[in-house]
């Protein structure tokens, strides 16, 4: 848990977190409750990586390589 919180931070990382934080001072300053869980869900997402999909949910896997593909042979069609 120490090592989601403090490693791997990133621009939009850090983006969320200053999202979050300022959608809280709002909610505090407008009093409004639904407003402060959207603030607590950004903070959240900021706090432990997670993103919408998950933590690496959107990442697409590497291809890989074949070495064995077949020849393919062509004939001209007058």
């Amino acid at each position: 848990m120490k090592d989601v919180l403090l490693n791997n931070w990133n621009i939009v990382r850090f983006l969320r977190l200053g999202i979050g934080l300022a959608i809280i001072v709002q909610a505090i300053v407008a009093k409004d409750m639904l407003f402060g869980l959207a603030g607590l869900l950004f903070t959240g997402m900021a706090l432990f990586n997670a993103a919408c999909c998950g933590v690496g949910g959107c990442a697409t896997p590497t291809p890989s390589k074949k070495s064995d593909s077949k020849e393919i042979s062509y004939e001209e069609v007058v």
